[in-house]
């Protein structure tokens, strides 16, 4: 298991634990700091964020015992810590690798930069997003493209032609 840690100058503390894709942890904290620091997050975000990068059978059982879904998914967000007002200040961000390879692989860009849509995808729930009607579900994912072109990346969702909602 890998640990990454990093507390960004402003308000961030961002931790990563990697129990699969061990390689992309340090880049994925780097670019989720980064991202943190971008409108309209920096003001929203919560101060605390543990990264969790796992594998299909770990996110298949959380995904069973939270949503009761079988099987697993890209992304799991839970909330952990909330301010008076009721606002996130600590959240985890589950990530699966295995399935962001097998989308990057089958829309033909990098895992790296999908892993990284499904961590800032996580970021913005924290951040008090959603994503359950259709016009959340665009409003949501253009901005995740937004933030992604404005790390120098490009519009990661958007390459896939709009996959539904997971």
């Amino acid at each position: 298991m890998t640990r990454v840690s990093a507390k960004n100058a402003t308000r961030f503390e961002i931790g990563v634990t990697a129990t699969a894709g061990r390689v992309y942890a340090p880049a994925l904290r780097r670019r989720l700091q980064a991202a943190c620091g971008l409108a309209p997050l920096a003001a929203r975000g919560p101060r605390d964020i543990s990264l969790a990068l796992v594998g299909n059978a770990r996110m298949a059982a959380l995904h069973e015992q939270f949503l009761g879904i079988p099987g697993p998914t890209d992304v799991l967000t839970f909330e952990l810590d909330h301010d008076a007002r009721g606002r996130v200040t600590g959240g985890e961000i589950v990530v699966c690798v295995p399935h962001a390879i097998r989308t990057a692989r089958r829309l033909g860009h990098r895992p790296a930069d999908e892993l990284l849509l499904y961590a800032i995808h996580g970021l913005l729930h924290l951040c008090g997003y959603d994503d359950r009607t259709d016009v959340d579900f665009r409003r949501m994912h253009r901005l995740e493209d937004r933030i992604l072109t404005q790390l120098g990346i490009g519009a990661v969702f958007a390459r896939g032609a709009g996959d539904a909602p997971a």
